[in-house]
């Protein structure tokens, strides 16, 4: 498949004109023009890069790329060695950052949800769900299906939460920020990946449960399942490759 209209159809699948980000979506560096064979990641950490010469790849498509708003614009030291890497071997480097958040398929946070049992009701923003779980359940219960499902033991903040959880707001990566908004909807607990100094105040003030399980943990799924769509649908020779991170 030729690199440029492999960028159109993904931008195409996910709506990635609808986004304002903070990163540019698509073909973010031009590799060679036939893509035949893909790793996803999380993040084009040099460990991937890495694997991508180890495996002779096209391209390489990561939730998070380069060139984000608030980085230096001087390229030095490990972007240096990073840039050098996939343009010496002429590898095509591609992204996709709230688009994949938020599409109600494929994306990070229909999978959390997929993967927790829960309804998915509607949206706070476009990458912000919230639903409900399919019978009340108690904390303890949650946090053994999130043991379960994504092989960690989460953070959970308690103190004045409700007995159950019927109602759940969550967003993948660092979405603690939004846990005000979502509790103006009258829910009894927040998720997402990251956690601040703040937010075990916050949680516990407002009495709500707050689950923090990890930013690359909670965007691991999204990319997976890109990924997979690529490989079902145009039969890409397409492999996730997890460098692990426990933060």
């Amino acid at each position: 498949m030729n690199n440029f209209d492999l960028e159109k159809l993904i931008n195409e699948k996910l709506s990635s004109h609808q986004f304002d980000d903070i990163v540019p979506n698509g073909l973010q560096i031009e590799g060679r023009s036939t893509v035949k064979k893909i790793i996803t990641g999380v993040t084009a950490c040099q460990d991937l890069l890495n694997k991508a010469l180890y495996y002779n790849v096209d391209a390489i498509i990561v939730h998070h790329g380069y060139f984000w708003k608030n980085e230096s614009r001087y390229i030095h030291n490990m972007q240096k060695e990073r840039l050098k890497t996939i343009l010496i071997n002429d590898i095509n480097l591609y992204s996709w950052h709230l688009p994949l958040d938020a599409h109600k398929k494929l994306g990070n946070n229909a999978q959390i949800a997929k993967k927790l049992n829960i309804s998915i009701k509607g949206n706070i923003l476009p990458y912000v769900f919230w639903g409900t779980m399919d019978n009340k359940i108690t904390s303890d219960e949650l946090v053994e299906r999130i043991k379960n499902k994504f092989q960690i033991t989460p953070i959970h903040l308690y103190q004045n939460a409700p007995s159950y959880i019927h109602r759940i707001a969550w967003c993948s990566g660092r979405g603690q920020n939004f846990i005000k908004q979502a509790y103006k909807l009258g829910i009894d607990a927040f998720l997402t990946g990251e956690i601040s100094e703040e937010t075990m105040h916050i949680a516990k003030e407002l009495g709500i449960h707050f689950f923090s399980l990890g930013h690359h943990i909670t965007e691991k799924d999204g990319i997976k399942s890109l990924g997979n769509w690529l490989k079902a649908k145009y039969h890409l020779d397409v492999q996730f490759v997890n460098i692990h991170n426990p933060a």
